[in-house]
């Protein structure tokens, strides 16, 4: 298919002012979010960034990492100088210790979540980039959350959104995203594959400029269910899709077994894999590529990434949290959002 590192202790040059305007939101204040962000300040990408998150939270953060950076409020009419880290205060309900959850907190991190969506649907940014956020204090407190891509479909009012990830030379998306694995038959319809596989093929081709992307497309079962003596999802519901599709012109192979799919043989011809379930895919992807990964959400009317990691409270403010995969996503989404314009220019 087509180490740990430090936080910074000098200053960096956070962004190139005449790029487009990123919203990185810091995700759970207890988690390692606020320090990746803070090493955001140790790169330079072409684009202006600015992260969301509450800004006594981030200079504790910074004091207690002793990096040595400066910060300014965000002010859109406002360019700052390089090496000035840009916040967008966002007040916490409670201040918070690293590593220790607090409920009360996740109301503020959704905040921030809605924040950089409602910014990115105005075009007052050109993509918002997330870190880790942690779905169990959520809804502890009380608020319905499975994660960030059920959020943003329904913040943006979008039908049908597919998560992928990307890294060690492979995507692969998903059929269907955080659901238990005993409602995942239920939830693979024809009509559901059907949309996924318009939308991650359009995906596919808009933001990423593959032209007739191919994409591989696992079955459900073990050996592809075994002609129907393990079950019938292939023969019913699977094959009925590819075989509709391929004969408007898509580019679809399968449905394969899940244990041969991931052959260097199979990945070289193909431009992403489609699982049908979270840990179908994602542990291939996330042995070639952990901590250098990104997740993507495809089909929203804007552009999203985020890390292919959780909050890792246990590393939270101890100065040995791995930002590869933020600046990962960064980099991800300047690509996509050029790609995107470039499309829309034709």
């Amino acid at each position: 298919m087509r180490s740990e590192e430090e936080i910074p202790t000098a200053p960096g040059i956070t962004s190139d002012a005449s790029g487009p305007l990123i919203a990185v939101t810091s995700g759970e204040p207890a988690g390692i979010g606020p320090d990746i962000c803070l090493a955001l300040a140790g790169r330079r990408f072409p684009a202006r960034l600015v992260i969301l998150g509450d800004r006594a939270l981030l200079d504790e953060r910074r004091r207690r990492l002793q990096a040595e950076l400066a910060f300014a409020d965000f002010d859109s009419r406002i360019r700052q100088a390089p090496g000035v880290l840009e916040v967008l205060h966002l007040p916490l309900a409670r201040q918070c210790r690293p590593g220790v959850l607090d409920p009360q907190n996740s109301r503020y991190v959704l905040s921030l979540l809605e924040r950089a969506t409602d910014g990115c649907m105005s075009g007052e940014f050109a993509a918002m980039v997330t870190a880790p956020v942690h779905k169990g204090v959520i809804n502890d407190a009380g608020i319905a959350f499975t994660g960030h891509t059920e959020f943003l479909a329904d913040r943006t009012h979008t039908p049908q959104v597919v998560m992928m990830l990307a890294g060690g030379g492979l995507r692969v998306a998903l059929a269907s995203t955080h659901l238990a694995l005993k409602d995942v038959p239920g939830a693979i319809t024809q009509a559901g594959l059907e949309c996924v596989l318009r939308v991650l093929c359009n995906a596919l081709e808009r933001s990423y400029g593959i032209a007739m992307p191919h994409v591989l497309v696992a079955g459900l079962n073990p050996h592809g269910g075994e002609g129907g003596y393990l079950g019938r999802e292939e023969i019913e519901v699977i094959v009925p899709v590819l075989d509709r599709l391929r004969g408007e012109g898509y580019r679809l192979s399968g449905p394969l077994p899940a244990d041969t799919l991931f052959t260097p043989a199979n990945l070289e011809r193909a431009d992403c894999v489609l699982a049908m379930y979270h840990d179908q895919g994602l542990p291939v992807l996330k042995f070639a590529s952990f901590g250098q990964g990104i997740n993507v959400t495809l089909g929203l009317p804007i552009i999203r990434t985020s890390v292919d990691h959780g909050t890792a409270l246990d590393l939270a403010g101890t100065g040995r949290a791995d930002s590869s995969s933020l600046c990962a996503a960064v980099e991800a989404a300047l690509e996509m959002a050029a790609a995107s314009a470039a499309c829309a220019g034709r």
